[in-house]
């Protein structure tokens, strides 16, 4: 029960494959990965689900320009850029600082190349107002990390995919689904599918952004509102609240956004060695997480939700420029 060919642009393949990691398991708990990491071949992770739902949205209502925010080096207004400008978009994103990493300059090095004009704000609510002056008639305005209803659709999407999954034996059912959150739609939307597919299993969203309980908030809030919309175009009447399945552990955030962390780190290493290449901002946190979960033996089956894209970037730089002095303010020591 996954998405309608009339409802989104497609950009994915899917489904996305399941794994199981044998060597990161105990005699209690087994680690799934679910390789979302995979679902587009030049640039993937979890934009690209929420992109196929915004991009149909911003052709439907007839816009020309999308018009977004996100840190210096945002996953987002990367896959935003590449996907945008495939489907005849002009983009436009307002960035905030970030740590200055190899990684980070790559991306927006990345997103010049692609075409997308990069404004600068301090903070996210300059970036906010920044949107706001950029927009227009003519624009379609996503929220950071394309995580709004529209996005996070995306991701009851991919629920229902998993389900599908497990119904076919390719993986037990999970007790647990980790996952990070620095925006919150990807979280929102699996809470969501989960308790319309009639999944049992727990969303823990490793908090990797702050501060920590706007984060919660919003992404408890958003999973209530995509839930509603898809069980009224469903036309089902459902009793539960999604937000009850959210767990929101912020104890590997560290120092804040962007800031690495020793266990991060360690996870980091660990991931490397069955495979799966993690990066300091989001994802190597949140595997920390998945590990911790592993080792507590509070659950016996974790599956790991893998959202950072495992696409070279080398094809995206090679007339890449490099980053312009009025960016460059934007790289923090």
């Amino acid at each position: 029960m996954t998405q309608s060919a009339k409802d989104i642009v497609s950009l994915g393949v899917y489904p996305t494959p399941v794994e199981r990691l044998p060597t990161l398991g105990t005699d209690k708990t087994a680690l799934w990965v679910k390789r979302d990491d995979l679902t587009n071949p030049v640039y993937g992770g979890n934009k690209v689900r929420k992109l196929e739902r915004l991009l149909f949205e911003a052709r439907r209502r007839e816009k020309k320009r999308i018009v977004t925010v996100g840190a210096a080096g945002s996953h987002h207004v990367l896959a935003t850029a590449l996907f945008g400008a495939r489907e005849g978009f002009a983009v436009d994103a307002v960035l905030t600082p970030q740590r200055e990493t190899p990684h980070v300059v790559e991306n927006m090095r990345a997103d010049l190349a692609l075409g997308a004009r990069l404004f600068t704000a301090r903070t996210y609510p300059g970036a906010a107002l920044g949107m706001l002056l950029h927009g227009g008639r003519d624009a379609y305005l996503v929220a950071v990390g394309g995580s709004n209803v529209v996005g996070a659709l995306g991701y009851v999407d991919a629920a229902f995919e998993l389900a599908d999954q497990i119904a076919a034996g390719a993986l037990p059912e999970p007790d647990a689904v980790v996952v990070t959150v620095g925006s919150g739609g990807t979280a929102a939307g699996l809470a969501a599918g989960f308790a319309l597919a009639g999944l049992r299993a727990t969303v823990i969203g490793v908090v990797v952004s702050a501060p920590a309980f706007a984060i919660r908030f919003w992404t408890r809030r958003l999973a209530r509102e995509v839930f509603w919309r898809r069980a009224h175009a469903e036309g089902k009447l459902v009793r539960t609240d999604p937000a009850r399945r959210l767990e929101l552990p912020a104890r590997w955030l560290g120092a804040g956004y962007g800031e690495p962390t020793e266990e991060g780190r360690r996870a980091m290493a660990v991931a490397a060695d069955v495979g799966l290449a993690l990066d300091l901002t989001y994802t190597a946190k949140c595997f920390a997480g998945a590990l911790h979960y592993v080792q507590s033996a509070r659950f016996s089956n974790v599956l790991y939700w893998h959202t950072l894209s495992s696409a070279p970037l080398a094809p995206l730089l090679e007339k890449a420029p490099d980053v312009p002095a009025r960016l460059g303010r934007l790289l923090r020591a």
